[in-house]
């Protein structure tokens, strides 16, 4: 692959494919490969996109995803290389030894995107030590594995002997679950001199109409055997049949007709059961029963549109029967006909565009990422302390979505490049000693009316670090002595305090001896441990009066930290009187 210049102000996509066997750089493979870099927080992280055929075989590789991100292959395992739980997430695994991206279970790509042009099938994907999630996408390709069927095996139609040329009559449209040219592409039909084949394309599929050429004669021919053959667009092509039957009758010749091809109209979604969407209103410039109209649904009509709307068939009123959801389905297509009651009935048709407009029903939702649960109180301002992910399944103001954070709180939230994506960041600062832990509280808000929120709160505790020096109540200490004490016994105690906690607080004390003081405390020991003095020998008052020593104080913290203290010591005259 030749080397791949970028301008710098540009962002660019490289996409990366596999062959539809499954095979990687030498057997039918066809990769279109790229990264878009971002620079975000001075660190580059990278979104990919691969390719892979539905159907391929569990174990097929998609992609090395380390490689392409630049990882160090022999760190996967130690930083824990995975993919984070999310929707689909099954479908693939990660190698943690190769950084290789492989199909986890087979697909199919009707089944994981019906009707959606592009599969796409998106992967977080994370990192530790430090933490970084990469954005991967893989899109499902298509296969031609599903060849045109239609609804029946026969459709018999009644024609009037009047029914004058260019007359068109609606036949059951071939469903192909493939997508794009591997759909139904066209439609042919059995030589006749009486009739051809039109068809209408519609956003999702291709209906065929049966489109009278000449005027028919009952007399000559009472019915008419024809073979409608609907073919995708693969390669090979694949194909389905569709027999038809059309008898030839007498005479009903005004067809009904409604006042517009296609009527669209709004919904709010969650309407109630029985609200009235929209009154069809078809006429018929015939007579008594020839003129009686009765409305169907078309009979390729989809399965959620019988299961949502229910058609009066005298009145014409389409009225809701289930549930109407816009965040299952933004857009009803409904396909309808007008029969009148002659004999043969004449039918016409008609299409009703139902637009579900959005009601805000659903409440922000908020997934958070934690670097950890513990920060150190030295964590610089600007240090990553988790990542937020919103997200809200509703659509325009209604699924914009603010967040915010409690107050009094020494963080604060960056947005992401990505939207609805935010850094939970140290703003300022911390001290344990002053503030140990923290409650933080993150609000997602919507802009519906009204609008709905979601609340989540972390909890941060804040870890010690070696800041503060051990402290002694009062310096210098007077100490004052009575002569001929007991030599090996306790005569004064001396402790300091330290506001750290654990191995940062835990204190060791001794004496300096230098020479000005050697003399004096050579007869003296302290315990290192709860700083206890004792005198090692017994002092007296006409031969040392005063004299005068340090202790100093160390904590157990990585350096240590230490003081000292002053202690002055008077020697007392005993008297001792004889009775």
């Amino acid at each position: 692959m030749g080397s791949l210049h970028l301008p710098p102000s540009k962002l660019s996509y490289i996409y990366l494919g596999m062959g539809k066997r499954g095979q990687r750089h030498r057997v039918n493979c066809s990769w279109i490969a790229g990264i878009l870099l971002l620079c975000f927080a001075e660190r580059i992280l990278a979104q990919l996109r691969y390719s892979v055929p539905e159907e391929v075989q569990v174990g097929s590789p998609v992609g090395n995803v380390a490689k392409d991100l630049g990882l160090d292959i022999s760190s996967l395992a130690g930083r824990k290389f995975r993919i984070v739980s999310g929707p689909n997430h099954a479908l693939f695994q990660l190698n943690q030894n190769n950084g290789v991206l492989y199909v986890g279970k087979k697909m199919d790509r009707e089944e994981l995107c019906d009707g959606n042009k592009v599969c796409l099938i998106n992967l977080k994907i994370v990192v530790e030590s430090p933490l970084e999630i990469h954005y991967v996408g893989v899109e499902i390709t298509d296969i031609n594995d599903n060849s045109p069927t239609f609804p029946e095996s026969e459709q018999r139609l009644e024609i009037a002997e009047s029914a004058p040329p260019s007359t068109r009559f609606q036949i059951h449209a071939a469903r192909d679950p493939d997508f794009g040219t591997q759909s139904v592409r066209k439609y042919t039909l059995s030589h006749t001199e009486f009739f051809y084949i039109d068809v209408r394309d519609s956003e999702e599929d291709k209906i065929p109409f049966l489109v009278l050429k000449k005027a028919l004669d009952r007399e000559q021919k009472a019915e008419h055997r024809l073979l409608l053959t609907a073919a995708d667009g693969g390669s090979p092509a694949k194909s389905g049949s569709l027999n038809l039957t059309i008898t030839v009758l007498d005479v009903n010749d005004n067809r009904p007709v409604f006042s517009k091809d296609v009527y669209t109209v709004s919904l709010d979604e969650n309407a109630p059961i029985g609200t009235l969407v929209i009154k069809l209103n078809a006429t018929d410039l015939d007579e008594g029963l020839n003129s009686e109209i009765e409305y169907n649904f078309g009979k390729t009509q989809k399965k959620n549109v019988h299961d949502t709307f229910e058609l009066d068939s005298i009145t014409g009123e389409i009225r809701v029967k289930g549930k109407v959801d816009f965040e299952e389905t933004e857009l009803y297509r409904l396909d309808l006909q007008a029969s009148d009651k002659g004999q043969p009935p004449m039918i016409t048709d008609c299409r009703v565009i139902i637009k579900v407009l959005d009601v805000n029903d659903n409440k922000p939702e908020i997934e958070v990422t934690s670097l950890s649960k513990l920060i150190s109180e030295d964590s610089k301002p600007g240090t990553v302390v988790a990542l937020i992910s919103i997200t809200d399944q509703d659509s325009g103001l209604n699924g914009k979505v603010i967040c915010s954070l409690s107050d009094n709180v020494p963080f604060d939230l960056k947005p992401s490049f990505q939207d609805n994506m935010y850094s939970l960041v140290l703003k300022h600062k911390l001290d344990r000693e002053s503030v140990s832990h923290y409650d933080v509280t993150i609000t997602a808000t919507d802009c519906g009316v009204p609008p709905l929120s979601t609340s989540r709160t972390l909890s941060i505790d804040v870890s010690d670090v070696n800041d503060n020096v051990p402290e002694f109540a009062q310096n210098p200490v007077e100490l004052y002595l009575v002569e001929n004490n007991v030599p090996g016994t306790p005569i004064f105690s001396i402790s300091a305090s330290d506001k750290d906690l654990n191995e940062n607080a835990a204190l060791t004390y001794h004496m300096i001896r230098d020479e000005s003081s050697q003399k004096n405390i050579v007869f003296l020991n302290i315990n290192s441990d709860n700083g206890k003095i004792t005198a090692l020998k017994s002092f007296d008052f006409e031969t040392l009066k005063t004299f005068q020593f340090q202790v100093v104080v160390s904590d157990s913290g990585t350096p240590p930290l230490s003081s000292n203290v002053t202690v002055n010591v008077g020697i007392c005259y005993w008297k001792w009187n004889a009775i």
